[in-house]
């Protein structure tokens, strides 16, 4: 083939060449093969947390603040050329497997934020959709939309990141007063992450990976003590690590749409004494 290019003229070598480029286009257009998981590549997949012990904020007289270190997931992926009419979504889904979040206050109560169907056992997770993009976690930088007809395959980079940065009275939240009575704040959430290509029309799912991380968090506090220095982080000062799964997990309905953690979330107090009272209902 060089030999016989290498006797045309300099215009009719680009000629052909770009006429074989074109028909090479031309037929992966045409071609109605689907997207199969073994025609994607993934690679260079990362989930970390990052190594630094969760910040507590002692500023408001109001309400202690912590921040934890970020989760962060990201991966290269390679896609197929997309038929046309076809258009394919590749991100994150991340769905709320577990959670406990308790604040004590003294020997009078507890304050808990609590997902009741995934508390209850009557859902295996919950959707941690940011709320307007379902299923996918976002849609900046955690998707990347596809629209066929495409000739060659397609790259790119698919990252996430997330965070706790809560609020947690001093007082006792269903109190009149302000007097500071927090003595301990214990967390403990579970994540599962997916990362998936979705085809919008047939709503197929192919799911690249999985990966399961976790947040503990658990600080002790003396309210007799000045603002400033009542809160001290107890427990490992760093998390454990994520874990990326060799295998792929099916991902449970209620991780797909609404409601997702935020909204389905409720606030309640359950005192020493009494009934248990609904501070914040869910949304």
């Amino acid at each position: 083939m060089v030999t016989e290019l290498g006797r045309l003229s300099p215009w009719l070598v680009s000629l052909t060449l770009t006429f074989t480029a074109a028909m090479g286009c031309i037929q992966s257009i045409a071609c109605k093969s689907r997207v199969q998981r073994e025609n994607i590549v993934v690679y260079d997949v990362s989930a970390t947390i990052d190594q630094f012990p969760t910040a507590i904020e002692e500023d408001s007289p109001i309400v202690l603040r912590y921040k934890t270190p970020y989760f962060k997931a990201s991966a290269r992926v390679v896609m197929p050329p997309i038929p046309r009419n076809e258009t394919w979504v590749v991100g994150w889904i991340q769905a709320c497997t577990q959670m406990e979040f308790y604040n004590t206050y003294s020997d009078i109560g507890m304050s808990s934020w609590e997902l009741t169907e995934l508390r209850e056992g009557r859902v295996k997770a919950i959707s941690d959709s940011d709320g307007v993009s379902y299923p996918w976690y976002g849609n900046t930088t955690e998707t990347v939309t596809l629209t066929g007809p495409t000739c060659k395959p397609s790259r790119f980079t698919i990252s996430m990141n997330d965070n706790f940065y809560p609020s947690v009275t001093w007082a006792v939240p269903v109190s009149d007063s302000n007097a500071p009575l927090l003595t301990r704040i214990k967390r403990d959430q579970s994540f599962t992450t997916w990362l998936v290509a979705l085809n919008v029309a047939t709503k197929e799912k192919i799911l690249l990976q999985t990966v399961r991380w976790r947040m503990r968090v658990d600080i002790a506090v003396d309210p007799s003590r000045p603002l400033g220095s009542r809160a001290t982080l107890t427990g490992r000062p760093q998390q454990e690590q994520p874990r990326i799964l060799a295998r792929m997990e099916p991902i449970p309905p209620n991780a797909l749409g609404r409601p997702n953690a935020n909204d389905a979330q409720v606030l309640m107090w359950r005192p020493k004494r009494g009934a248990p009272l609904v501070v914040i209902p869910p949304k």
